[in-house]
């Protein structure tokens, strides 16, 4: 669950909400934000087939908006004195006291080399994912919105391989860059991509070749997933978000080819543009040609999903990012199940 937003002494104009086409506006943040605003967001935003995205709009310096899903937010603070820690990755400016825990400290304009950045933030956005607490420096926090997931799209192509954005989106006449935290997070501490696993849960010589199709947004979570499915032994089909997914499976389908043996699974994200994985995993379930299929949901967003919640949106299985060897064993534990079935067929 996602708690309350703190901002204290944060300048908020005197308006109230508003709502423009597919996209719904919370006010903005006030000195004292109360939990029964993230309540509302949480109860709308998490319903499964909704493919809506709430998003913390904040600035970096300059008038350029960026936006992190809502979910990925501890809280909103005043930037705190810093102190340094010893062998604290080069990306980041020290750490803070946040409520008796050492939170590690990123200047979000200077990891994603943004050129109006302003050179001293005075506001911290503390988020939690893939299981680790830290916060990120920016120089104004705006608002909260609530927009439909068919208005968020992929970002440009810049050219290169490494961007640091997820999704773009407008509200209000106003371009909204979402920010592909994971990615900032993995560069500023060096991350590795591939991540060994137990050597126990490779397939072994000789065994039938397995697919898996891959949904997920983000560049790091692609390149992870891939790096466990590689180790595995294991082909895949990599895409970056529900829609792209779904007119995969349909196409497949189409073709006269029976999707749930060609692809002993799906892992998708949850959060994702143009189709989340609530909707993306409704659709599945809808198609009397794709309903058999098993669907793993994977996502950054600690502690807000549980089993109830897999059960809702008629996945199968959830593992929260990011651990190489639990991705892993759902894997294997679903290729077992696969291999039985076709053994016994």
């Amino acid at each position: 669950m996602a708690r309350a937003l703190h901002g204290p002494g944060l300048k908020t104009p005197a308006r109230g909400p508003t709502t423009t086409g597919t996209s719904s506006t919370e006010p903005r943040l006030p000195s004292r934000m109360s939990r029964d605003l993230l309540n509302r967001i949480d109860q709308r935003t998490r319903l499964a087939g909704h493919n809506r995205l709430a998003l913390l709009l904040f600035r970096l310096g300059g008038r350029q908006l960026f936006g992190v899903n809502v979910f990925k937010v501890q809280e909103v603070l005043r930037r705190p004195s810093l102190f340094p820690v010893p062998r604290l990755p080069p990306g980041f400016v020290g750490a803070a006291d946040i409520r008796g825990r050492s939170v590690p400290i990123l200047d979000l304009g200077t990891a994603v080399r943004y050129p109006e950045r302003h050179l001293d933030p005075p506001y911290l956005v503390v988020t939690e994912f893939n299981r680790s607490v830290q916060g990120f420096l920016v120089a104004e926090v705006d608002r909260i919105v609530n927009i439909a997931v068919e208005d968020i799209r992929p970002p440009p192509e810049l050219g290169v391989a490494d961007s640091y954005l997820t999704a773009v989106t407008r509200h209000a006449g106003e371009l909204i860059q979402v920010v592909d935290v994971e990615s900032v997070l993995a560069d500023a501490t060096g991350a590795k991509m591939v991540q060994p696993i137990n050597a126990r849960l490779r397939l072994g010589p000789g065994e039938d070749p397995i697919r898996i199709l891959v949904a997920d947004d983000s560049r790091v979570a692609r390149n992870q997933i891939r790096g466990v499915l590689d180790q595995l032994g294991v082909a895949s089909t990599l895409l970056s978000d529900g829609r792209q997914a779904i007119e995969h499976l349909k196409q497949l389908a189409a073709e006269g080819i029976d999707v749930t043996r060609h692809y002993a699974m799906v892992i998708s994200d949850i959060e994702m543009p143009s189709m989340d994985g609530y909707t993306l995993t409704t659709e599945i379930r809808r198609d009397p040609a794709l309903a058999g299929l098993f669907v793993l949901l994977h996502t950054s967003l600690s502690g807000v999903f549980n089993n109830a919640m897999v059960d809702s949106v008629g996945a199968n299985a959830f593992v929260a990012k990011y651990s190489a060897n639990e991705l892993a064993e759902k894997v294997m534990a679903r290729i077992d199940d696969v291999q039985k079935a076709a053994a016994a067929a």
